[in-house]
């Protein structure tokens, strides 16, 4: 197949070599031109993928037009706030061709419009039209995938044959693809792990140990079914790898930049600091708005969720979120 992978961070670039090692025709945009030279230079990226090589078939540029007619397959690893204004962009630069007949978009992004409280497949779908939209989601640290550190994920998406194609065309000896039908679940997961990740880091940055840890991940399970059920996922999607698997990876993990955002929180550094020293995006910062609005209007309760968003925008100090959280009154342990 011939892929186009759209964003130049770690995992467009990650997603992007195992395509072409593959050997799938793949080309990979970096939004900065100087980024995109080096990188097809050096073979490297050094700024968000430092240490892995890249193969010498994989293209590398970053004039958007060119991908006009070229692609069956594009790959959007974009923040979520910059994706409406890519698939914008891509749009209006699809051929008629394109416009009969594909090409297929995969969304990679994890996060929520904030303004709308849109997910990513919602925005490409008014973006780009009746065309073929999946999202790719799971335990997926980009620093493992490109090292080739056993990885699952699962692809989600409504045409199951076109799925199939996708899963097979992806899935390597190390990096295993699952099929999905529930785009909902699939992206709900991947959204709401990100404020647990939150809270999981301002528990290791305040001091706390493994109970405290534990019961967020337990708890945090529970604001995400609660959230997506009531927005049409299945419930079993989450308890897979959108959901709680990418839910213990991303609370756990070193390589998490949600857990590393909460963990300074917790040591009690501004917020604005912390995103000013960070060369990539936490994408729960943005999600934490987006969701405690979306839950208030549903009447979904989250505590974990409120607290976090508390924290961040109404500059309340992790301690007294805590305190609150710990003291709410007795009730029966449902999921």
């Amino acid at each position: 197949m011939d892929f186009v992978v759209l964003g130049g961070g770690g995992w467009g670039t990650a997603i992007a070599r195992l395509l072409a090692r593959k050997g799938h025709r793949t080309r990979l945009w970096v939004r900065d031109p100087l980024l995109a030279k080096r990188i097809a230079e050096e073979r490297e990226n050094k700024k968000y993928l430092p240490g892995v090589e890249l193969p010498e078939s994989l293209e590398v540029f970053s004039n958007l037009k060119e991908v006009e007619g070229q692609g069956e397959v594009f790959l959007l690893a974009v923040p979520s706030f910059a994706m409406r204004e890519l698939a914008g962009r891509l749009a209006r630069l699809l051929s008629a061709r394109d416009r009969d007949r594909g090409p297929t978009f995969i969304n990679l992004a994890k996060g929520l419009e904030q303004a709308s409280g849109k997910r990513m497949s919602e925005v490409l779908r008014e973006e780009l039209g009746p065309r073929p939209i999946f999202t790719l989601s799971g335990p997926c640290h980009a620093e493992e995938v490109g090292r080739d550190f056993p990885t699952t994920v699962v692809i989600a998406g409504e045409d199951l044959e076109l799925g199939r194609r996708l899963q097979e065309a992806l899935m390597t000896e190390w990096f295993r693809v699952y099929l999905s039908d529930d785009l909902k679940g699939v992206e709900y997961g991947g959204v709401v792990k990100n404020i647990i990740a939150l809270a999981a880091g301002i528990s290791d940055g305040l001091g706390y140990g493994d109970n405290a840890k534990g019961a967020l991940i337990s708890r945090g399970l529970v604001e995400m079914v609660r959230l997506a059920v009531r927005l049409g996922a299945k419930k079993e999607t989450l308890f897979g790898l959108s959901g709680l698997g990418d839910l213990v990876t991303t609370c756990t993990s070193r390589h998490s930049r949600n857990r590393y955002v909460g963990y300074r929180l917790g040591r009690g550094e501004p917020l604005g600091r912390i995103l000013s020293e960070m060369e990539m995006v936490a994408e729960g910062i943005y999600a934490t708005k987006a969701v405690h609005e979306l839950a208030q209007r549903l009447g979904v309760e989250m505590p974990i969720t409120a607290a976090i968003y508390a924290i961040l925008y109404e500059g309340v100090h992790p301690l007294e979120k805590l305190a609150e959280l710990m003291t709410r009154e007795p009730k029966m342990e449902r999921i």
